[in-house]
């Protein structure tokens, strides 16, 4: 599985980007899918994530209510719309797929990682 991330960028407060990641290699609808985030210093830790169906999203509570995680199986991609963009949020994003996820999955239970797109929110 190869997993390629893009969208990140320069954004200031208030502001919104939209990551995309694109997989390949195997079969998109076999994998659960997620994004996970690492600041300097910091853990990496779980952002939000998305069933291999599309029919259920989790989202951690730093990404309720602002971030929404979508799917497209035609085109393969997994999409991250961030909206309210805080100087907290700042990170280097990165996708992952996983054929079983949790409900608040640990990085340790994704299987396959992308190279991250870094986000930076200026305050």
């Amino acid at each position: 599985v190869q997993l390629q991330a893009s969208g990140g960028g320069l954004v200031q407060a208030g502001g919104s980007l939209r990551l995309s990641c694109t997989f390949s290699g195997r079969s998109f609808g076999n994998y659960n899918m997620g994004w996970f985030r690492q600041a300097p210093g910091k853990e990496r830790e779980f952002v939000a994530a998305i069933t291999w169906n599309g029919g259920s999203t989790y989202y951690s509570d730093s990404g309720k209510d602002r971030f929404t995680i979508s799917r497209d199986g035609a085109k393969n991609t997994v999409s991250l719309q961030m909206n309210s963009l805080q100087p907290e949020d700042a990170a280097v994003y990165y996708c992952a797929a996983a054929r079983w996820i949790s409900s608040n999955p640990s990085k340790d239970a994704m299987e396959y990682w992308g190279k991250g797109t870094q986000v930076t929110v200026s305050s």
